[in-house]
């Protein structure tokens, strides 16, 4: 039997950075923890809203909600001699977000969103948007430097910022990431991350119930503390996002008429 014929080809642009994050997230104890919630509240009032706000928003915003009760979702661990940790004084969401290159192909930028919590969801979908279609020279100017970087200057900048105090670190990292492939019918509940925590939600069926899942480094969160987390991220979702989404269907309601004045007496 012939042997096949073997062709190479350079390494896709983009694909460096993202290597990168898997390589170094290999270091990582990381382990995922499943939930499955029930979110048909959220879904219904997702559908009623007038304008479209995505599941990431929701995430996003919830999650951040959820981190600002629980200190160590917020944190890392630094130094290499004499392990600490180091605690950010508010949350900054890494989002994952594919965009097609110019050649057609599939590229996957990081998009930081710092405070999440404190914005609303209209804002946050707009920020999404944008990320989105967007023209990536003008969002995405540092990942594009990076890339021109020697793959062991990349992974010795990355590697210095994983273990950093700084109070740069968040902006650069973020204190948690999301990745989710819902929208594909999919799921990716195991992704390579170099935050503390990482979500990612599936789809949702039809009774409104969906699997999220929270990767965590174990060196800093245990099994029990990443599950209440999920605990608490179902009741936000289903008590002050929904509530959030009401109101923008209430903002958008016309005003009602005025009463007609009473009729004359005869």
């Amino acid at each position: 039997m012939p042997l096949p014929t073997v062709t190479t080809t350079r390494l896709p642009v983009g694909r460096g950075a993202v290597n990168d994050v898997a390589v170094l997230a290999r270091v990582i104890p990381l382990f995922p923890v499943d939930r499955e919630m029930r979110l048909a509240v959220v879904a219904d009032a997702r559908a009623a809203a007038p304008r479209r706000i995505g599941w990431a928003a929701c995430f996003l915003k919830a999650y951040a909600m959820v981190a600002r009760e629980q200190p160590l979702l917020r944190s890392w661990l630094v130094g290499r001699l004499r392990s600490r940790l180091a605690t950010a004084s508010q949350s900054v969401a890494t989002l994952a977000i594919n965009r097609a290159d110019e050649h057609g192909g599939d590229r996957l930028f990081f998009a930081r969103l710092a405070s999440p919590d404190t914005l609303p969801l209209v804002a946050i979908q707009a920020f999404i948007d944008r990320h989105a279609t967007a023209p990536i020279d003008e969002l995405f100017r540092r990942q594009l430097e990076l890339e021109m970087v020697p793959g062991w200057l990349r992974r010795t900048i990355l590697r210095w910022n994983m273990s950093s105090a700084s109070p740069k670190r968040p902006g650069r990292i973020g204190t948690f990431s999301m990745s989710s492939l819902a929208g594909f019918a999919a799921g990716n509940h195991f992704h390579p991350t170099l935050c503390t925590t990482s979500l990612c939600q599936g789809p949702l069926d039809d009774a409104g119930r969906c699997r999220v899942t929270l990767i965590a480094d174990h060196r800093v969160l245990d099994g029990a503390t990443v599950a209440r987390a999920l605990e608490r991220l179902e009741q936000v979702l289903g008590r002050e996002i929904a509530a959030e989404l009401r109101t923008l269907r209430a903002a958008a309601a016309p005003p009602a008429a005025p009463a007609a004045p009473p009729a004359a007496a005869a």
